[in-house]
């Protein structure tokens, strides 16, 4: 082999080892590659080596080492330009803007040296030929750099006036740095408003929007655009992850999360880039680096958990409080250094403000989920965030305000209440008044109240603390309100599923309670107050019966026993009903009851079966717990009332019904009852198309799931629903990072096989719009291999048929033909003639592909090679796709819509199998096998003519496409009057749409009737 050839694989070889990922191993092989340039007798190959080790370097984590290289490149410059081709001598030029801005980033290089290279680069450019404005970009970021910003202003401007030319950087490039100076300048929406085209994709490149995206996420938090704040770290931190030369920006995500209330996300941050900590390659993106992890520890020390572990720079663990230390040492010496460099203190002082920031928002839920460890750290977790319990007053520090306060609480039952006695206990205990001092303002009712209030905060713990509290009101007079005491501990008992012993307890007060009422010895609140307590017990032995024996029961002696349970329940209800509902009046407490006691009756109608009547209970209970004006007893049953009408299929009743929930228990609900409802609301959205908001409540349902404690659970299956939401409105990259974070938590024994398939088959979809086919294709095969285990087979077919795609779109030849005959097998066996057909047609491209580099025309079939099978093994699957179409119509004859689609892919099996034919003609071959091979692509196009027309209007692009392939062949076969006639048809076909909307009213017209004009004027020739 001559060097020339060897330059051609070293070309190859560089080529290879610039698609590899960042890093070490990528500049090892570009030493490598150079070392085999210089043995070459070939100028070219060393310049060629070393701009391939130039650009590996500036886009690692050793960026200092590109200097050497650039050096020697320029050397040979001004030694022998002429050994410099085009492209190199265009490379040399463009790295000068490398060089100079790395120069920046190291702070041994003088501050002088830099200006003198400044310098050089202007004489260079001048003399090239080329625009001063990168070199007025250059001056810009060197007076930034030291602060001088009458300079940096007069740079920018000129920037800004100076052409555009091919030295210039991209526009995405530029725009990057004007938004970051405006930003830095306090302009955030201005800094926006230059960053938008690139966020929108209308300019990129190979670092953008990756690092515009990381620059908008203080700015969008200053400016409270949270959602988009949100979007941005989702979709921008999927990008900068794989990219090590990006710590800059990386370190953007990080305090973003630190400043977002996601210190557990922005701990796994660190904790996936250790190297980070200590790579030097680059001192000012690693001192941003520092920088931000001592704001995050920082962070985490004044929350209390400066003793917490912590990721950190490899060789010892580390606490926050450890960590924010060294950080800070750290980040401050290295801006030090630049100072020193710089002859200012402005990099010490940015960095210092950048460490100091505080919050800029409490609380802003991203949609994914932090892991519980981190390379065997132990991330930093929230704790439940609860909302507060009620109106307390925080500023009654005496005993007396306590107290007044606890009582409008407990006379309003309020939740507040339990929380406010609890303020009078301790401070009754603060004080040592344990007896009820009259001087201090405790009466015996009072420390009734006390106890009564600390056993409702106790729940099923609480029975012996009521049994306590009966006695004080007994001491304070109240004989109906010791019942009433009483009877809440007969119910706590049943709570700690002691329902026989509870309804045992709770016999005697409620006989002696009528008795009181009869005599009107007590009142009607404290009688129904009594009758609720029982009633709660036996609506309790309802649901354990139905837990036990099934809603319905069985055959046996156990289903009356449940309908004994039953029938109790609903009798004691009633009771309290019709105690309670006449007389409510102005008494809170009495209409209360009477409203529980329609709710009871409503959960034994849907118990029971009966929806509607629930419904219809549950509807009344809520209003009228509202119109009592206690709406938080209602949230519980509205939330039920939700269910219901879902199962009614009445989506406005259970919308309207979780909204109320919501809006009536925000206040006093556990963070599990908020996520529910979240959940529940964001589903009947999303069944109703209005996937935005059900993104909105199906990311605070994952929020509150996680903060209940139920990540694991409840909050992996919101992170679900809220990738397939955000998937339905076109946010790829933030469905994808949402459903690989619930990926990690799904379980077939919590949520089934079903989730798992979908949530795999969701990123596959978001994957392949990213462009990551080969971890597209990975996810739909793990689905694949969970839906073979089903009776239905359609989703297993499916699956296979979309990693086949993937995988050749990926270029894994021989992968892809192997998914695609997995597809196909199974398309056969379920009787699927479009999908047997359509892996069929990819197969034959597979086999073709590699010698020609051609596919199908009508996208979606187009694969990779079949392990480089040939021409004749693509003719035969061809021929067994066109078979397949012909049984399949020949069995359709009575099924029209059936048959018509069937003839439509048995015409396009045929264009695509003239396609295949015609772009199978050896270079080499003799003009008979050439003219065979376009007379037999000729049958083909003219089948695939024949079933177009057939289809009428609704085919006429595919037959006009079909009829000027056959046209191009003709000319091919020096028919030039065969050739126009299929031109003039074409015309034709699009006559009466050319003239009633003009030809450019749609594309694809426009399209044809110019490529048959072209074939028009390339018949005039013959």
């Amino acid at each position: 082999m001559d060097d020339h050839a060897d330059f051609d694989a070293l070309r190859r070889a560089m080529q290879e080892n610039y698609e590899q990922p960042e890093g070490p191993a990528r500049n090892a092989r570009a030493e490598q590659l150079l070392t085999e340039a210089e043995k070459l007798n070939i100028p070219l190959a060393v310049i060629e080596a070393l701009g391939h080790q130039l650009k590996v370097y500036n886009y690692s984590s050793e960026k200092d080492r590109m200097f050497v290289p650039f050096a020697r490149l320029l050397r040979m410059w001004d030694e022998r330009p002429e050994d410099f081709d085009t492209y190199e001598t265009h490379s040399l030029h463009w790295v000068f803007k490398w060089v100079s801005s790395g120069m920046l980033g190291q702070p041994h290089i003088p501050l002088a040296s830099i200006e003198k290279w400044l310098g050089e680069m202007e004489h260079r450019y001048r003399l090239a030929g080329h625009s001063e404005r990168a070199v007025r970009a250059a001056e810009f970021h060197v007076a930034r750099e030291v602060g001088d910003l009458a300079r940096a202003e007069r740079a920018y401007a000129a920037w800004l006036a100076a052409d555009r030319d091919t030295m210039a950087d991209c526009h995405a490039c530029e725009l990057h740095d004007q938004g970051g100076w405006r930003a830095e300048r306090g302009a955030d929406a201005e800094a926006l408003d230059l960053w938008r085209p690139v966020l929108e994709g209308e300019y990129t490149c190979a670092h953008e929007p990756h690092a515009v995206l990381a620059s908008s996420l203080l700015p969008l938090l200053r400016l409270g655009r949270t959602e988009e704040a949100r979007a941005h770290h989702l979709r921008g931190f999927r990008l900068v992850r794989p990219m090590e030369s990006m710590r800059g920006a990386y370190a953007d995500h990080v305090e973003f999360c630190a400043l977002s209330g996601n210190e557990a996300r922005a701990l796994e941050l660190l904790a996936e880039r250790p190297s980070y900590f200590t790579d030097s390659g680059e001192p000012r993106s690693r001192m941003d680096f520092l920088a931000v992890a001592a704001l995050l520890a920082d962070r985490l020390t004044a929350l209390g958990l400066g003793t917490r572990a912590v990721p950190g720079p490899a060789g010892r663990t580390w606490t926050a409080a450890e960590l924010a230390a060294h950080a800070r040492v750290e980040a401050l010496s290295l801006a030090g250094r630049f100072d020193a460099r710089n002859g200012t203190t402005r990099v010490s002082e940015r960095v210092r403000r950048r460490m100091d920031r505080q919050p800029l928002v409490e609380r802003l839920p991203l949609g994914v989920r932090a892991a519980a460890r981190t390379g065997g750290v132990t991330a930093f977790a929230t704790a439940p965030v609860r909302p507060v319990a009620g109106p307390v007053a925080e500023d009654a520090a005496e005993l007396p305000a306590l107290l007044v306060e606890a009582r409008r609480l407990s006379a309003a039952l309020h939740p507040g209440s339990v929380a406010a006695w609890a303020a009078v206990a301790e401070t009754v205990g603060e004080t040592g008044d344990l007896g009820g001092v009259e001087g201090q303002g405790l009466t015996s009712r009072d420390r009734a109240e006390m106890t009564d209030h600390e056993a409702m905060g106790l729940g099923p713990e609480g029975v012996e603390l009521f049994a306590r509290a009966a006695g004080l009101y007994e001491e304070a007079g109240d004989p109906g309100e010791a019942l009433a005491a009483r009877a809440r501990g007969a119910y706590a008992l049943a709570l700690s599923g002691r329902s026989e012993e509870a309804l045992a307890a709770v016999s005697e007060p409620y006989e002696r309670v009528l008795a009181l009422f009869a005599e009107g010895a007590t009142g009607l609140g404290q009688a129904a107050s009594v009758l609720v307590g029982r009633a709660r017990i036996l609506l309790r032995r309802v649901y354990e019966a139905a837990e036990t024996n099934g809603l319905n029961g069985d055959s046996g002696g156990v289903s009356k026993a449940l309908a004994a349970a039953r029938t109790a329940a609903r009798a004691a209800a009633r009771e309290l009903l019709a105690l309670a509902g006449p007389g409510t009046g102005d008494d809170l407490l009495v209409a209360s009851r009477a409203a529980e006691a329609q709710a009871m009756l409503g959960e034994l109608a849907a118990l029971s079966g009966d929806a509607e009547q629930a419904a219809e209970l549950l509807t009344a209970a809520s209003e009228a717990f509202v119109a009592a004006g206690v709406p938080w007893f209602a949230a519980e049953y509205e939330a039920r009332l939700t269910g219901l009408a879902r199962q009614l299929g009445d989506a406005e009743a259970a919308e309207r019904a979780a909204r109320a929930a919501l809006e009536h228990g925000a206040p006093y609900m556990e963070a599990v009852g908020h996520a529910q409802l979240h959940l529940q609301l964001a589903e009947i959205l999303g069944a109703t198309g209005r996937f935005g908001p059900a993104a909105d409540h199906a990311l605070e349902a994952s929020h509150w799931a996680d903060e209940g404690g139920e990540s694991a659970t409840l909050g992996a299956w919101a992170r679900h629903q809220l990738g397939g939401f955000l998937l339905r409105r076109e946010r790829w990259a933030e469905a994808a990072e949402v459903l690989e974070s619930a990926l990690a938590e799904l379980s077939a024994e919590t949520h089934g096989e079903g989730a798992i398939v979908q949530t795999r088959w969701w990123l596959g979809d978001c994957l392949t719009e990213l462009g990551e086919y080969r971890e597209a294709a990975e996810h739909w095969l793990r689905a694949a291999d969970i839906a073979r285990r089903w009776p239905e087979q359609q989703d297993h077919a499916t699956l296979a048929h979309l990693a086949a795609e993937a995988l050749g779109q990926a270029g894994l030849d021989r992968e892809a033909g192997l998914s695609y005959e997995r597809a196909g097998e199974l398309w056969a066996t379920l009787g699927n003639v479009h999908g047997l057909v359509r892996s069929l047609r990819a197969r034959a491209w597979l086999a073709v592909r590699g010698s020609d580099g051609g596919g199908p025309e009508d996208g979606g079939d187009a694969g990779a090679s079949e392990g480089g099978a040939g021409v004749d093994v693509a003719r035969e699957l061809m021929g067994r796709a066109v078979g397949a179409c012909e049984a399949g119509v020949a069995v359709s004859e009575d099924e029209e819509g059936a048959r018509e689609s069937l003839v439509a892919e048995l015409a396009h099996t045929h264009r695509q199998f003239g396609d295949l034919v015609a772009r199978s003609v050896p270079d080499d071959a003799e003009d008979e096998t050439i003219r065979a091979l376009f007379e037999e692509a000729l049958e083909h196009f003219a089948l695939a003519v024949s079933g177009f027309r057939s289809l009428g209007a609704d085919a006429l692009h595919d037959r006009t496409g079909a009829q000027l392939a056959a046209g191009w062949i003709e000319a091919d076969l020096d028919r030039p009057e065969w050739a126009a006639g299929r031109a003039r048809e074409v015309v034709s076909a699009y006559a009466d749409i050319g003239a009633g909307a003009g030809v450019g009213a749609d594309e694809v017209v426009a399209v044809r009737v110019a490529e048959a004009e072209r074939l028009l004027r390339a018949t005039e020739g013959f």
